[in-house]
């Protein structure tokens, strides 16, 4: 009540405010320019001014002017208007712990008529409730108004929209286990990992009803590493995480959960490990040439990523392309990392190749492995003893040949796909050093492969 007095009080305050500027100032102004203008005779404008009928002119001219004004204000103020409220809530009155209530909008248009008075004083009292009482219905369909409570008599209104069908179900509730997602995992520092995510209660309660408990499919809490204070290595816990229940396809089931949000450990770790860089040259040099030495300014890099990553990982490769290469060359080459790994301290090198006069030397009794055969089934044999050993001719520069004894060299057949029986294959040869050619001389052997 008092504040509705106090918009009174404001509304003839901004009245008398606009009769001041409209009439008095004006006015005011006029007689002193007369008077400034006639300053001379100032004796004669006294004795005009101070005449009755003077005095009484002016009066009339003043209370028609007013009379005038004031008339238009209230036709203005008494003239029928509307107004719209919009998107004003609606309340509902209801057991929300025995009941779920489906079909009633969230939001309502209120449209206000009346005149411009009243709307004025209506806009700017406090905004009234729309509230829907369901407090007597029972579980079922029901059809309900939505009433808009209006302290002013003198203003109609129409709700938009008025009337709702509502759906009212018993609520249930189930227990459910709470899965935890990381959002955001790029914006955690390319070197640390999370280890493990933790919660110390991961049972929740959730609530509404038959048919949305159905939907549920799961309930996760939402970590986001946007709101990590600061990230560092060692135990972090993010407090007041909001949990959602989705169903299978990914979607928010709109039910309650108890409770809302929870609070969630993080154990942050940077695992690393130091692995060399290993150049490998693609492609033959050019005719009567072969590599004698391969340099880098790098030799070896820090990776970090998971443990089972790291461990898999005994070397960095780069590729060194030197098809028909005829003379020494440098190379600005960039590495590239491998899956699992979120960061390495290295991530461009540097690599000279030089060339020299490319020779032939041939290495007796390599004797040839089998690869791809499970040997707890099966076990191969050469028919020969030329199908056991073979020779192998190596191409490089004198000098890095030397170095090379038959430990260097591997030979072996691919029995991937081979089953019993006698079996014509093919031999392949690798070698440690990889400024050299490894030829297998003979290209083919026979094997038996038998059960065992």
């Amino acid at each position: 009540m008092k504040k509705l007095l106090n918009n009174i009080n404001s509304f003839f305050n901004q009245l008398l405010k606009q009769l001041d500027k409209k009439i008095i100032v004006p006015v005011t102004k006029f007689v002193m320019s007369f008077y400034e203008k006639y300053s001379g005779s100032g004796k004669q404008f006294e004795n005009w001014l101070s005449k009755a009928n003077t005095l009484l002119f002016i009066s009339l001219f003043l209370a028609f002017f007013t009379f005038i004004i004031v008339d238009q204000k209230i036709i203005t103020f008494t003239e029928s208007s509307a107004e719209v409220l919009k998107d004003q809530k609606v309340t509902a009155i209801f057991n929300e712990e025995a009941y779920v209530v489906e079909g009633l909008p969230e939001i309502v248009d209120v449209t206000l008529i009346g005149n411009r008075a009243d709307l004025y004083f209506a806009k700017q009292s406090p905004a009234s409730d729309i509230i829907v009482d369901l407090s007597g219905l029972k579980p079922g369909t029901h059809r309900v108004t939505i009433k808009y409570s209006q302290a002013l008599p003198s203003i109609d209104y129409k709700v938009n929209p008025s009337v709702a069908t509502v759906i009212i179900y018993p609520k249930l509730s189930e227990t459910k286990t709470v899965a935890v997602d990381v959002l955001n995992k790029d914006k955690l520092d390319s070197k640390f990992i999370i280890t493990n995510v933790g919660i110390d209660n991961d049972k929740v309660v959730i609530k509404g009803a038959e048919h949305q408990l159905a939907k549920v499919a799961s309930v996760k809490a939402l970590v986001d590493i946007n709101n990590l204070v600061r990230q560092e290595i060692g135990n972090t816990v993010i407090r007041d995480v909001p949990l959602r229940a989705y169903d299978q396809s990914g979607n928010v089931v709109n039910i309650e959960i108890v409770p809302e949000k929870i609070d969630v450990n993080l154990d942050i770790a940077s695992p690393s490990k130091d692995v060399p860089i290993r150049i490998v040259p693609v492609g033959n040099v050019s005719f009567g040439k072969a590599i004698s030495s391969i340099t880098s300014n790098v030799t070896s890099v820090t990776i970090y990523g998971e443990e089972a990553a790291l461990s898999a990982i005994n070397s960095i490769p780069i590729e060194v392309n030197v098809e028909g290469l005829r003379e020494n060359q440098e190379y600005r080459l960039e590495l590239i990392k491998p899956v699992g790994i979120k960061h390495m301290t290295v991530t461009n090198v540097t690599v000279g190749v030089s060339l020299g006069d490319s020779v032939d030397v041939e290495l007796e009794g390599i004797i040839l492995e089998s690869r791809n055969l499970d040997e707890n089934i099966y076990r191969v044999q050469g028919v020969t003893r030329e199908d056991v050993e073979v020779a192998v001719i190596l191409k490089g520069v004198e000098d890095v040949i030397n170095q090379i004894t038959t430990s260097d060299i591997t030979a072996y057949v691919d029995l991937k796909g081979f089953g019993p029986g006698t079996h014509d294959v093919d031999v392949f040869v690798e070698g440690t050093d990889l400024k050299v050619q490894y030829i297998p001389k003979t290209l083919k052997v026979r094997i038996i492969i038998t059960r065992r």
